[in-house]
C-alpha cells in the first residue's frame, strides 16, 4: 500500500488533470467567467478529494 493517497498513480493523473482544467478555463469567455468556470473547476477538484477520503476510510476502517 502506498505511504499516502498523493502517491497513488491514480491521484496524480486526476492532480494533473484538475490543474489543465483550470488552465483551460481561464480561457473561458467572459460571461461564463463565474458560472461556468467556477462549477468546472470545482467538481475537478472534488476528484482528488474523493481519492484522498476513500483512501483515509480505507486507512482507518470503522470499528
Amino acid at each position: 500500500m502506498a505511504g499516502s493517497f498523493r502517491d497513488l498513480t491514480v491521484y496524480k493523473k486526476a492532480y494533473v488533470l484538475a490543474m489543465e482544467i483550470f488552465e483551460i478555463t481561464k480561457k473561458f469567455p467572459s460571461e461564463e467567467k463565474y458560472e461556468l468556470t467556477d462549477q468546472t473547476r470545482r467538481s475537478s477538484r472534488a476528484v482528488c478529494r474523493a481519492i484522498g477520503e476513500g483512501y483515509r476510510k480505507r486507512q482507518y476502517p470503522k470499528q
